[in-house]
């Protein structure tokens, strides 16, 4: 189906979604009732009138003619290049000319640390050749990590369903490894969650979650002393995640990790879903696994830790409308040492999820602060995610917009 032939309430559904809006919220923009959002949407009321078009068009910051069909969509900010990402999803063909395991898994390295540290233009360009390789390779360990890569970044440039693509590739392609197919799963819930399928997310992390951690017993026997091990003398991991040169200890807190990971966004899944009871217990689930875990190396690239945790615990907090007590709580958080330790992208993306928290309580100012935070440590989550655009752009509408906010606007493309 091409882009004209889509109706044009499915239209303003994939945007929406995109945006990272509920029913509910865009109506609220619109200052009309989630019932004529749901009746546009299905196609049930019609629009046809250009005036309201515009209007949807102005919130969902897209050009009425994106939503008329007549033209292609490119949203400020947003890195050229996924379309090139889409088309090495769609090759089949696999490269002749094999790269050596070595250099791939040197590439691949890079990748995660480039999108560690958000800069999500240059991975962008990257990524396509990426694909292209590790599928050449034949390596299920080094393509389920290229699909992971592809989708967390996809997941961050508003492109979910493509997102969801990359992410079943990787479960695909894990087959039966365990903890292989255990990283997929933390893909698939991202991406799922970020389509709005919360209850699809909470069943996936799940299911992967008990297949690693059946009970919720702590991990005291798989403990690794040692906050920060020399990487130098560890031995390489094979795709189940235990060192060839020894036993299943490191593989076992590996296992762990993963685990304690899956409970975070199952915990976020929950909480998405209104099963607030359930995502505190699923978070106070992850917190024990976290506690019981001291130096670990982040060999399957999860930045999981009892930082990471509580951060988790402020976003339910937030979720369930409690972000008074949400904020009380970060202020905490952000004064540990583990703090500082989190990867940019990670103290980036949940700097932005603080501001929206502030926006709850009316609270422009420290929206606005959190926002600017946020661009200082990783710019690549404020400049180039639709997600952080709609945050600006309801923190710019305070009278006056409080400082930095303007900027910020005015980086991202949304001032006219």
């Amino acid at each position: 189906m091409t882009n004209d032939d889509i109706p044009i309430g499915r239209r303003v559904a994939n945007w929406r979604v995109r945006r990272s809006m509920t029913q509910q919220m865009l109506a609220d923009r619109l200052r009309r009732s989630k019932s004529w959002v749901d009746k546009i949407e299905r196609g049930a009321r019609p629009l046809d009138r250009y005036s309201v078009i515009q209007e949807l068009a102005h919130v969902l910051r897209v050009d009425p003619e994106v939503l008329l069909g007549q033209q292609r969509p490119t949203p400020a900010g947003t890195p050229d290049g996924v379309d090139d990402i889409r088309a090495a999803l769609a090759r089949y063909d696999i490269p002749q000319a094999a790269p050596r395991t070595d250099e791939l898994r040197r590439q691949v390295g890079h990748a995660w640390l480039t999108y560690q540290h958000a800069h999500y233009g240059q991975l962008v360009r990257v990524l396509p050749g990426l694909l292209d390789a590790a599928q050449g390779a034949r390596s299920p360990e080094l393509l389920v990590q290229a699909y992971r890569i592809t989708s967390s970044l996809l997941v961050k440039l508003g492109e979910a369903d493509l997102a969801w693509l990359a992410a079943d590739r990787a479960m695909s392609t894990a087959g039966d490894a365990p903890i292989l197919a255990a990283t997929a799963a933390i893909s698939i819930a991202q991406a799922l969650r970020a389509c709005n399928r919360d209850h699809l997310a909470l069943t996936a992390t799940l299911s992967a979650a008990n297949r690693l951690l059946p009970n919720p017993a702590h991990p005291r026997d798989h403990e690794v002393d040692g906050p920060f091990e020399d990487q130098s003398t560890r031995q390489p991991h094979d795709q189940r995640g235990e060192g060839r040169g020894g036993g299943a200890r490191q593989g076992s807190v590996g296992e762990w990790v993963v685990g304690g990971t899956l409970l975070v966004q199952a915990a976020l899944a929950a909480a998405g879903c209104g099963e607030h009871c359930r995502a505190d217990e699923l978070i106070d689930r992850a917190a024990s696994v976290a506690a019981s875990l001291r130096g670990y190396d982040d060999t399957h690239r999860t930045s999981f830790g009892p930082v990471a945790v509580e951060l988790a615990r402020v976003l339910v907090m937030a979720q369930r409308g409690d972000a008074v007590e949400a904020l009380r709580r970060h202020s905490t958080v952000v004064r540990r040492d583990g703090w500082r330790r989190l990867s940019a992208e990670c103290r980036g993306a949940y700097l932005v999820d603080v501001a929206r928290a502030y926006l709850q309580v009316g609270d422009l100012r420290a929206a606005a602060r959190a926002l600017v935070d946020a661009d200082s440590v990783a710019p690549g989550e404020v400049r180039c995610r639709p997600l952080a655009r709609t945050v600006i752009a309801d923190v710019a509408r305070g009278h006056p917009a409080p400082a930095g906010v303007a900027r910020l606007a005015t980086l991202v493309g949304l001032t006219r």
